[in-house]
C-alpha cells in the first residue's frame, strides 16, 4: 500500500509496522534479536510492528538504524534550502527564527474568557 495523505494515522502506522516487519524478516532477525541490537525492549519492537501508537520516536529510530533504513530519512525530510530570492535577501546569513504573523493597526481585539463574541 502506498502511504498517501488521505490515510488515517492508524493506517499509516500499520503500514510502517508491516514494512518494518518485512525488513526484519528479510534480514533474518527475530524480534528479540532486533530489540537487543537496537537497545529497546522486545515489546517496543512488537508495538512498532503492530502499528500501536504508544511507542516513542527514539525507539523507532533505533530499530530503523539496525535495519539499515535510517539513510532513507533524508528522503522523508530533506534539509530545507532557501530559494534564490531568499538567499539574496539573507546575504549569506542563516535564518535564526520565524517571523510569525504581524498584527495590523485595525486588527480585532483578542478574545478573552468571559466575553461574548
Amino acid at each position: 500500500m502506498k502511504i498517501e495523505p488521505q490515510l488515517t494515522d492508524e493506517a499509516v502506522l500499520q503500514e510502517l509496522g508491516g514494512r518494518l516487519t518485512q525488513s526484519r524478516i528479510e534480514r533474518n532477525l527475530t524480534q528479540a534479536a532486533l530489540a537487543e541490537q537496537a537497545g529497546v525492549s522486545k515489546r517496543t519492537v512488537e508495538r512498532l510492528e503492530s502499528g500501536e501508537v504508544a511507542t516513542q520516536l527514539s525507539g523507532f529510530l533505533r530499530v530503523c538504524r539496525v535495519l539499515g533504513l535510517l539513510e532513507r530519512f533524508e528522503m522523508l525530510l530533506p534539509e530545507p534550502t532557501p530559494g534564490p530570492m531568499a538567499q539574496l535577501r539573507q546575504r549569506g546569513r542563516k535564518r535564526q527564527r520565524a517571523t510569525g504573523k504581524r498584527m495590523t493597526a485595525g486588527a480585532p481585539k483578542k478574545w478573552t474568557w468571559g466575553e461574548t463574541p
